[in-house]
């Protein structure tokens, strides 16, 4: 399992296959991008850790960490922009939009209200939360909130979740092993920081 996990690092595809999903999932909450990049994790965990114990060295195959993180954070903030700037001209086309998806009608039900009484630190926070980038993106865009003050925070909350999420594939990997228990813990602790986030944004005192 240990070498099979690690031989989905093999090629530059991953980089693709992470960079794309991430960037898409502003759109399409249901991507699992999270899954992807905590996988990425695990193989780079697994290729790195096999090759180490037989040649000493890591291969060029397996995907750099700083990469992975940097790669999957840029994604998130150019899909962030991308979603602000089609919010800012959407108007009722975007309502419809967010009607049509029975999760983004809910995220935007439960986190709207946070987001507008909060500040910066609440587009972090919702960067965690299940579909709260979305919400955020179309949210601020909707509102009119100037770019200088929604982009440093969005480019705060994806390299936060980025290297949250490569930080539990690799250390999920090299603790438990390249396993499917490993994935299995490395998912539930992000899906509980998804819950702890929306609890907290939920929350937030009326200003």
């Amino acid at each position: 399992m240990f070498e099979s996990v690690g031989s989905l690092a093999a090629g530059p595809w991953i980089y693709a296959v992470v960079s794309l999903s991430v960037l898409l999932d502003v759109f399409l909450p249901v991507l699992p991008s999270g899954v992807l990049v905590i996988t990425a994790g695990t193989a780079a965990a697994a290729g790195s850790g096999a090759a180490s114990a037989a040649t000493g060295r890591v291969p060029h195959g397996v995907p750099s960490l700083l990469a992975l993180v940097l790669l999957a954070a840029a994604a998130s903030v150019l899909g962030d922009l991308v979603a602000y700037r089609l919010a800012w001209r959407g108007g009722e086309r975007l309502d419809r939009a967010i009607a049509r998806s029975r999760r983004l009608t809910t995220a935007q039900e439960r986190l709207g209200g946070a987001l507008a009484r909060g500040g910066g630190a609440l587009v972090v926070l919702a960067r965690f939360a299940p579909a709260g980038r979305s919400v955020v993106s179309f949210w601020a865009g909707a509102a009119h909130r100037r770019a200088r003050d929604f982009l440093p925070w969005s480019a705060l909350a994806g390299l936060s979740w980025a290297a949250y999420s490569v930080a539990l594939g690799y250390f999920g990997a090299r603790w438990l092993g390249a396993t499917w228990l490993a994935t299995g813990v490395s998912l539930a602790a992000l899906f509980g920081a998804g819950a702890a986030a929306g609890f907290l944004m939920r929350r937030q005192p009326a200003s």
